[in-house]
């Protein structure tokens, strides 16, 4: 039976992960012991050990995602779970652990052009006063035209039902407090550091256009989905231009997991990572698909 993967983006961590991956398993240690020595500060000592303020910080918490997502991974892929492996896709950040389980670039290169991600919006964030809010109810026309009313974004388009809206905090707030004439289920700020998949995210898109430019990526040996058009992409040079317009632009996860289904006649996927966010959209996307969600040690099967 064919497999695909998902891979958790940011939001989904949680202080703890990886520890029982790093005690019980070799191949998760080394890629932690790895990524120390890559980003020259300990990354495995905040994931297992906190505090919280820390690992939610955007430039910690995304190395953090990308490196258990492809620890796991690695696992699945060691004990012969992914020899049916046809698709890959992710939620903003997980994106780019996607494609490096799909070779287009190896684990220490992907790493750093995570942590660049990360630091970079970091930045942006702490120059802006942005803010997001989900919108829960209502459909993406809907939504837009909300947006629209309040001069902001739609970041995420996460499944049927649920989408995010990101821009200046004041704006989304204002939003906020004018929704319920709306017609929405409900419209909930988030706590967030700021506005992702926003035009405040262009200092970040701009400068990581600069930094990405000069990397290797290789073919995707499956089936990758990008964010950007939730449409299947394979040229590297296309995979690098996507990865920065996905700074700023909407994120079509739903787009992505349908096509990935559908292209490759995917029920079963692996979700890798904290939490089971992916699995909720996907069974709110379409109830055939079966995602085995997965992030200790323990939950991967043998």
């Amino acid at each position: 039976m064919a497999k695909g993967l998902l891979f958790s983006g940011q939001g989904a961590q949680t202080v703890g992960m990886g520890r029982s991956l790093y005690e019980s398993s070799d191949i998760a240690k080394a890629l932690y012991d790895e990524a120390n020595e890559v980003l020259g500060w300990d990354l495995k000592g905040i994931c297992f050990d906190g505090p919280d303020e820390a690992l939610t910080e955007t430039k910690v918490c995304q190395p953090a995602l990308y490196v258990q997502g492809f620890a796991i991974y690695s696992i699945l892929k060691e004990r012969g779970l992914l020899d049916d492996l046809t698709a890959a896709c992710g939620l903003s950040l997980g994106e780019l652990t996607a494609l490096a389980a799909a070779g287009v670039y190896d684990f220490s290169t992907g790493l750093k052009l995570v942590a660049e991600r990360g630091r970079l919006m970091q930045l942006a964030c702490d120059a802006t006063k942005g803010g997001m809010a989900a919108v829960i109810g209502g459909t993406p026309e809907d939504v837009q035209a909300f947006c629209e009313a309040f001069d902001i974004e739609i970041a995420n388009l996460n499944c049927p039902g649920q989408i995010v809206i990101s821009g200046e905090n004041t704006k989304v707030l204002e939003a906020v407090a004018n929704s319920k004439e709306r017609g929405f289920k409900l419209v909930k700020p988030l706590n967030v550091a700021g506005a992702y998949h926003s035009r405040l995210m262009v200092s970040a898109r701009d400068a990581f256009a600069e930094y990405i430019k000069d990397f290797d990526f290789k073919t995707p040996e499956i089936a990758v989905y990008t964010n950007v058009t939730g449409g299947r992409v394979s040229a590297p040079d296309e995979i690098k231009d996507c990865l920065v317009k996905q700074v700023v632009s909407s994120v079509r996860f739903e787009d992505c997991l349908r096509n990935a289904a559908s292209e490759n006649s995917l029920a079963d996927f692996y979700e890798c990572g904290p939490g089971k966010v992916l699995a909720g959209f996907a069974k709110r996307t379409d109830k055939s698909l079966n995602v085995t969600s997965m992030s200790e040690f323990d939950e991967i099967p043998a």
